[in-house]
């Protein structure tokens, strides 16, 4: 059985492989363009399979709390095998380990009836992410459902805290 290696290392062409390899996904080539250029200012995560390149996240961090996994994308040969699974894994454990509390992801909302990003929304309910709330025309001209995923659970609090002005 072969493992799936996860290495956080930054490798614009293979990026560019993974996504051209989806075009039910990332089919417009300006899009592609625009995720291989965000390598350079995003921590990237790729999925190796016996040395090859078959999968890749791309992580922005907008708080020391709360990342955004702005791109996970699976080689079209591969999806279905674990990978995006081990990426998810990968992702998330170094976030906790870097004090991160919560991920969220974008992807098409539901009420855009598309099988692919059915496909995606199972996915991200299979890996533990919730649905927060749907928006329209914030990542693109149509729904964007935003889910978020709890990496560090806040520690227990003994007391209840003060309202606002009570104290």
């Amino acid at each position: 059985m072969t493992v799936v290696e996860v290495q956080r290392r930054r490798d614009p062409d293979a990026v560019d492989q993974v996504l051209k390899s989806l075009p039910e996904w990332f089919g417009i080539d300006d899009a592609i363009a625009g995720y291989v250029a965000s390598v350079v200012r995003r921590d990237c995560f790729l999925a190796v399979l016996d040395g090859d390149v078959v999968g890749v996240a791309l992580v922005e961090r907008h708080f020391p709390e709360s990342a955004e996994l702005a791109l996970i994308a699976v080689g079209a040969g591969h999806r279905g095998s674990g990978v995006g699974a081990a990426l998810v894994h990968a992702v998330s454990e170094t976030l906790r380990a870097e004090g991160c509390s919560l991920l969220q992801v974008h992807t098409v909302g539901s009420s855009f009836e598309n099988a692919a990003y059915e496909q995606t929304r199972a996915f991200y309910r299979r890996m533990g992410f919730l649905p927060l709330q749907e928006f329209d025309r914030i990542d693109w001209d149509g729904p964007t459902l935003v889910l978020v995923m709890q990496l560090v659970t806040p520690p227990a609090s003994g007391s209840k805290a003060a309202a606002p002005g009570s104290g």
